[in-house]
């Protein structure tokens, strides 16, 4: 979104992919909760999309389970991607709009002297550098650019989430619900999923807080669940990866560098969810850049309207998630059933978290005052 955003306003653009295929390997849910945000942002070809959703199921440790159905499916309800074809179709946008597109080419540093960075890549086994007076990087939460440019992106063990996924294939998937499994034992500090793709096919994954993982864990959970909740499934594909779960980083520029995505920390630290904040942040960087650019300033100050923008937009509702996140880590397994069960009956598909919040300490008064609910209810 960067790369065809920044095109659009008439500045040379050079994407540089590591990978010989866009879009490969697939590190990621491939969910969109409400179709409206996407479709604000880009018009959605249908080969984009694996199924649409028109609900959520929650379960709690002990499986007792709540139910959330939208009404307006056209507008609210989810798409889970085909996110290999996504980043291709997003990719070929970007190319279409003048961007050049570099695939199987691998950044291995970047010197920034006399206002010009120069990036050195090893593209398809030839040495090249690259000069350009703006850098973007877009490169996950392991990002090099960020380290190359001296910004600090060390996230503690508890703004991780360590994870791991199967594509599988099963009889029993609902295909119209997204589905949520909490529990301390079985993720702790984390949640699994079930994300329907179609044809008896679905993302099942795990996340853990990773502060209390260890080396092979979410595998071995992973692998735990499905043996309990899906004994036929077929594995056809494994991925893993890490997702930052953290507040706003204290600084995402540097004089001629921009951070998007998971290298900004720009994911939701509650569910993990990246892929709408994403885009958002690249739309915001691609025209910060064009306007950069003309000026001739791709100073630090220069850059401070990406900065401000994302901060005061996404970087708010990162921010209370963030406490969110830390409020629901207190709760124990018996904390979440009892809240479950005082649930049922109750339509919480209009609710926002806030509202969700408010009505569970009206119905757990003890529990929640105990827990510091009201303050988190404050900050939301």
């Amino acid at each position: 979104m960067a790369a065809k955003t920044a095109a659009e306003l008439g500045l040379y653009v050079v994407l540089v992919e590591k990978r010989q295929e866009i879009g490969e390997p697939i590190r990621c849910a491939e969910g969109v909760s409400q179709r409206s945000e996407l479709r604000e942002l880009i018009t959605v070809q249908p080969d984009w999309i694996s199924t649409e959703v028109n609900g959520v199921r929650l379960h709690s440790p002990n499986n007792d389970n709540v139910s959330m159905t939208v009404d307006n499916r056209e507008e609210v309800g989810g798409y889970i991607l085909e996110r290999k074809t996504f980043d291709r179709g997003l990719a070929l946008q970007a190319a279409c709009a003048g961007a050049e597109v570099l695939v199987k080419t691998r950044a291995t540093g970047l010197i920034r002297k006399d206002d010009l960075c120069t990036v050195s890549v090893i593209c398809q086994g030839e040495s090249l550098q690259i000069e350009a007076p703006l850098i973007i990087g877009a490169d996950g939460v392991e990002s090099k650019v960020a380290r190359w440019a001296g910004i600090d992106t060390r996230l503690k063990p508890e703004d991780i989430m360590v994870c791991a996924q199967y594509l599988v294939l099963d009889d029993c998937i609902d295909q119209e619900y997204c589905e949520f499994f909490f529990g301390n034992r079985m993720a702790p500090g984390g949640y699994v999923w079930i994300f329907p793709k179609g044809g008896r096919l679905a993302n099942v994954g795990i996340g853990i807080q990773g502060s209390q993982s260890c080396p092979g864990e979410p595998i071995r959970l992973l692998d735990r669940f499905m043996q309990r909740r899906m004994p036929r499934a077929k594995i056809l594909q494994i991925v893993a990866g890490g997702i930052p779960t953290s507040g706003p980083m204290n600084n995402t520029t540097s004089d001629g560098i921009m951070l998007v995505g998971d290298a900004a920390h720009q994911s939701d630290p509650l569910t993990g969810g990246g892929i709408i904040n994403a885009m958002r942040a690249g739309v915001m960087a691609g025209q910060t850049a064009g306007k950069a650019i003309s000026s001739g300033d791709v100073s630090t100050a220069g850059l401070k309207e990406y900065e401000d923008r994302w901060r005061s937009s996404i970087g708010k509702q990162i921010e209370k998630r963030y406490n969110a996140k830390n409020f629901f880590l207190k709760l124990t397994d018996d904390d979440l059933n009892h809240l479950a069960g005082s649930l049922h009956g109750m339509d919480i598909s209009r609710m926002d978290m806030r509202d969700l919040l408010w009505f569970l300490f009206k119905q757990n008064p003890k529990l929640l005052w105990n827990l510091g609910v009201l303050n988190l209810i404050d900050k939301l």
